[in-house]
Protein backbone atom coordinates (compact mmCIF):
# COMPACT_ATOMS: atom_id res chain seq x y z
CA UNK A 1 0.00 0.00 0.00
CA UNK A 2 1.19 3.46 -0.69
CA UNK A 3 2.82 5.54 2.16
CA UNK A 4 0.06 8.14 3.58
CA UNK A 5 0.48 10.17 6.70
CA UNK A 6 -2.57 9.58 9.09
CA UNK A 7 -2.91 13.27 10.05
CA UNK A 8 -6.31 15.17 9.06
CA UNK A 9 -4.14 17.38 6.40
CA UNK A 10 -2.48 14.84 4.39
CA UNK A 11 -5.25 12.88 4.35
CA UNK A 12 -7.83 15.34 2.81
CA UNK A 13 -5.81 16.16 0.40
CA UNK A 14 -4.89 12.51 -0.47
CA UNK A 15 -8.42 11.45 0.00
CA UNK A 16 -9.87 14.67 -2.05
CA UNK A 17 -7.92 13.89 -4.95
CA UNK A 18 -8.40 10.19 -5.37
CA UNK A 19 -12.03 11.22 -5.42
CA UNK A 20 -12.01 13.10 -8.14
CA UNK A 21 -10.03 10.85 -10.03
CA UNK A 22 -13.36 8.66 -10.01
CA UNK A 23 -15.18 8.51 -13.64
CA UNK A 24 -18.60 9.42 -13.83
CA UNK A 25 -19.14 6.40 -15.32
CA UNK A 26 -17.67 4.64 -12.28
CA UNK A 27 -19.26 7.02 -9.92
CA UNK A 28 -22.78 6.33 -10.97
CA UNK A 29 -21.95 2.47 -9.99
CA UNK A 30 -20.24 3.27 -6.26
CA UNK A 31 -23.19 5.23 -5.90
CA UNK A 32 -25.82 2.38 -6.60
CA UNK A 33 -23.38 -0.25 -4.33
CA UNK A 34 -23.58 2.81 -1.27
CA UNK A 35 -27.40 2.44 -1.90
CA UNK A 36 -27.50 -0.93 -2.06
CA UNK A 37 -25.55 -1.42 1.55
CA UNK A 38 -27.46 1.59 2.80
CA UNK A 39 -30.52 -0.86 2.56
CA UNK A 40 -29.02 -2.96 4.48
CA UNK A 41 -29.76 -0.74 7.85
CA UNK A 42 -33.21 -0.02 9.63
CA UNK A 43 -34.14 3.19 10.40
CA UNK A 44 -37.63 2.57 11.78
CA UNK A 45 -37.04 5.22 14.70
CA UNK A 46 -36.38 7.94 12.15
CA UNK A 47 -38.82 10.58 12.06
CA UNK A 48 -35.92 14.03 11.34
CA UNK A 49 -33.18 13.44 9.04
CA UNK A 50 -30.54 16.37 8.49
CA UNK A 51 -29.03 15.23 4.45
CA UNK A 52 -26.91 17.59 2.56
CA UNK A 53 -26.57 18.25 -1.18
CA UNK A 54 -23.60 16.72 -2.48
CA UNK A 55 -21.21 18.92 -3.73
CA UNK A 56 -20.11 17.91 -7.86
CA UNK A 57 -16.47 19.71 -7.93
CA UNK A 58 -16.00 17.43 -5.20
CA UNK A 59 -17.46 13.99 -6.63
CA UNK A 60 -19.12 13.67 -3.32
CA UNK A 61 -21.47 10.75 -3.19
CA UNK A 62 -25.16 10.98 -4.29
CA UNK A 63 -26.95 11.72 -0.66
CA UNK A 64 -29.81 12.54 -3.33
CA UNK A 65 -30.56 8.58 -3.53
CA UNK A 66 -29.97 8.08 0.03
CA UNK A 67 -32.55 11.12 1.13
CA UNK A 68 -35.01 10.08 -1.66
CA UNK A 69 -34.89 6.19 -0.13
CA UNK A 70 -35.82 7.04 3.21
CA UNK A 71 -38.56 9.66 2.03
CA UNK A 72 -40.02 6.65 0.14
CA UNK A 73 -39.97 4.00 3.06
CA UNK A 74 -40.48 5.87 6.29
CA UNK A 75 -44.28 7.41 5.80
CA UNK A 76 -44.13 11.32 7.37
CA UNK A 77 -40.19 11.56 7.33
CA UNK A 78 -39.14 15.01 8.24
CA UNK A 79 -35.86 15.81 5.55
CA UNK A 80 -34.10 18.73 6.69
CA UNK A 81 -31.05 20.31 5.12
CA UNK A 82 -28.09 22.53 6.48
CA UNK A 83 -28.34 26.38 5.56
CA UNK A 84 -24.18 27.63 6.71
CA UNK A 85 -23.15 30.63 8.15
CA UNK A 86 -19.60 31.52 6.98
CA UNK A 87 -18.87 34.10 9.62
CA UNK A 88 -18.90 31.34 13.01
CA UNK A 89 -18.53 28.78 11.09
CA UNK A 90 -22.12 27.39 12.15
CA UNK A 91 -24.79 25.77 10.28
CA UNK A 92 -29.07 25.60 11.07
CA UNK A 93 -31.04 22.58 9.91
CA UNK A 94 -34.09 24.12 7.53
CA UNK A 95 -36.94 21.57 6.91
CA UNK A 96 -37.76 21.19 3.14
CA UNK A 97 -41.14 20.28 1.20
CA UNK A 98 -42.26 20.11 -2.60
CA UNK A 99 -42.36 23.66 -2.68
CA UNK A 100 -38.54 23.99 -0.96
CA UNK A 101 -36.50 26.97 -3.70
CA UNK A 102 -32.68 26.38 -3.43
CA UNK A 103 -29.81 28.41 -4.26
CA UNK A 104 -26.31 28.04 -4.37
CA UNK A 105 -24.19 29.64 -1.57
CA UNK A 106 -20.70 31.32 -2.47
CA UNK A 107 -18.90 27.97 -2.03
CA UNK A 108 -21.62 26.37 -4.44
CA UNK A 109 -22.83 24.63 -1.67
CA UNK A 110 -26.97 24.22 -2.62
CA UNK A 111 -29.20 25.23 0.08
CA UNK A 112 -32.59 25.64 0.72
CA UNK A 113 -34.03 29.28 0.68
CA UNK A 114 -36.97 28.74 2.76
CA UNK A 115 -38.35 26.53 5.09
CA UNK A 116 -38.34 26.19 8.97
CA UNK A 117 -35.52 26.40 11.35
CA UNK A 118 -35.46 23.00 12.82
CA UNK A 119 -33.65 22.57 16.00
CA UNK A 120 -31.18 20.26 16.24
CA UNK A 121 -31.80 17.87 19.40
CA UNK A 122 -35.03 17.30 17.26
CA UNK A 123 -33.13 15.61 14.75
CA UNK A 124 -32.77 11.32 14.82
CA UNK A 125 -30.44 10.66 11.55
CA UNK A 126 -27.38 13.17 10.61
CA UNK A 127 -25.40 11.78 7.12
CA UNK A 128 -22.23 13.86 7.66
CA UNK A 129 -19.68 14.74 5.04
CA UNK A 130 -16.49 13.33 4.58
CA UNK A 131 -13.76 12.45 2.76
CA UNK A 132 -12.43 9.36 4.70
CA UNK A 133 -13.00 7.48 7.90
CA UNK A 134 -10.64 5.65 10.23
CA UNK A 135 -11.33 2.38 11.74
CA UNK A 136 -12.89 4.11 15.10
CA UNK A 137 -15.31 6.11 13.00
CA UNK A 138 -13.66 9.30 13.36
CA UNK A 139 -13.93 10.66 9.90
CA UNK A 140 -11.77 13.91 7.99
CA UNK A 141 -14.24 16.50 6.56
CA UNK A 142 -13.33 20.00 4.85
CA UNK A 143 -11.67 21.44 8.02
CA UNK A 144 -13.86 24.21 8.74
CA UNK A 145 -15.85 22.33 11.63
CA UNK A 146 -19.11 22.89 10.95
CA UNK A 147 -20.51 19.25 11.52
CA UNK A 148 -18.60 18.55 14.38
CA UNK A 149 -19.99 22.31 15.92
CA UNK A 150 -23.60 21.10 14.86
CA UNK A 151 -23.37 17.94 16.34
CA UNK A 152 -22.35 19.38 19.88
CA UNK A 153 -25.65 20.42 20.11
CA UNK A 154 -27.76 17.23 19.05
CA UNK A 155 -28.65 14.68 21.23
CA UNK A 156 -26.74 12.31 22.34
CA UNK A 157 -28.41 9.32 20.44
CA UNK A 158 -28.30 10.40 16.89
CA UNK A 159 -27.33 8.29 14.58
CA UNK A 160 -24.41 10.19 12.00
CA UNK A 161 -23.55 8.35 8.74
CA UNK A 162 -20.80 8.67 6.37
CA UNK A 163 -20.58 7.70 3.22
CA UNK A 164 -16.89 6.94 1.40
CA UNK A 165 -16.23 5.21 -1.94
CA UNK A 166 -12.94 3.74 -0.14
CA UNK A 167 -12.39 1.55 2.82
CA UNK A 168 -11.21 2.97 6.16
CA UNK A 169 -7.70 4.03 7.19
CA UNK A 170 -5.94 2.45 10.21
CA UNK A 171 -6.28 5.46 12.62
CA UNK A 172 -6.84 9.43 11.82
CA UNK A 173 -3.42 10.68 14.54
CA UNK A 174 -5.02 13.81 15.22
CA UNK A 175 -8.52 13.71 16.74
CA UNK A 176 -9.45 16.00 18.59
CA UNK A 177 -11.42 15.55 21.92
CA UNK A 178 -14.56 17.54 20.53
CA UNK A 179 -14.58 14.96 17.45
CA UNK A 180 -17.49 12.76 17.37
CA UNK A 181 -17.14 9.53 15.47
CA UNK A 182 -19.89 8.27 13.42
CA UNK A 183 -22.50 5.25 13.84
CA UNK A 184 -22.04 3.84 10.68
CA UNK A 185 -20.05 4.23 7.72
CA UNK A 186 -21.38 3.24 4.46
CA UNK A 187 -18.60 2.22 1.74
CA UNK A 188 -19.61 0.23 -1.50
CA UNK A 189 -19.03 -3.15 -0.09
CA UNK A 190 -19.24 -2.88 3.67
CA UNK A 191 -21.57 -1.21 6.39
CA UNK A 192 -19.25 -0.39 9.33
CA UNK A 193 -20.88 -0.01 12.90
CA UNK A 194 -19.06 1.86 15.73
Amino acid sequence: MEHINFDKTSLRNTFLEKRNAISPKEKLKWDDLLLIQFQRLSFSDVHTLLSFWPMPHNNEPNTILFTNYLRHTIPDLEITYPVSDFDNYTMQAVSINEGTIYQQNKYHIIEPQNGENIEATSIDLIFVPLLIFDNHGFRVGYGKGFYDRFLSTCREDILKVGFSYFPPVENIKDVHKFDLPLDYCITTDSVYEF
